[in-house]
């Protein structure tokens, strides 16, 4: 893509964002991203297809980076997080640090469509670190379960730690959620 191109989505991102800031997604039009990001109809649709493919290219372009693993080092594209001995303690402190507007989707009028994509990659990322809670997991429960249980409570934790308005440390609600599985 060249620079031209990535300048043009980058801007129908951004009046995405905002929109998504202000409306349930379904009330979006296309007409109204096209006339935040200054873009025609034709532009709009050679980037994207519906909405619902922008909301999906937003989706892989925000939370992407953070889930792509670097090699074994326990770090994920995007930031490296010095001392972090937890990839949950990495991704509450990227969504505190970070400046693009993740933590405020993760808590907008849409966050339900943002956790669901955003829970799938939490999803695969407890099933890399499944051998780092095997010590909690009670032997009755199916591996499956155990997967879905621990991505559930992470989910509810950041869930809960942004209507807080992460008030807490990201140290602090990583020791919450290991304590709560």
């Amino acid at each position: 893509m060249d620079r031209r191109q990535r300048k043009t989505r980058d801007a129908i991102f951004k009046a995405f964002i905002q929109l998504l800031s202000q409306k349930n997604c379904n009330d979006i039009t296309v007409g109204e991203i096209i006339d935040l990001a200054d873009v025609g109809r034709a532009t709009f649709y050679a980037h994207f297809e519906t909405k619902d493919f922008l909301l999906k290219d937003l989706c892989a372009e925000l939370f992407g980076h953070l889930f792509c693993e670097e090699g074994e080092s326990g770090y994920f594209c995007g930031v490296h997080c010095e001392g972090c001995n937890s990839v949950f303690l990495h991704l509450f402190k990227h969504i505190k640090e970070n400046d693009n507007n993740l933590a405020r989707l993760l808590s907008s009028k849409n966050n339900d469509l943002f956790l669901e994509y955003f829970k799938s990659g939490v999803k695969r990322l407890v099933i890399k670190s499944v051998s780092d809670f095997a010590a909690r997991k009670p032997a009755i429960l199916p591996e499956d379960f155990w997967v879905n249980h621990v991505t559930a409570t992470f989910i509810e934790t950041l869930r809960w730690w942004l209507e807080q308005k992460m008030k807490q440390s990201p140290e602090l609600i990583t020791e919450y959620f290991l304590q709560s599985v």
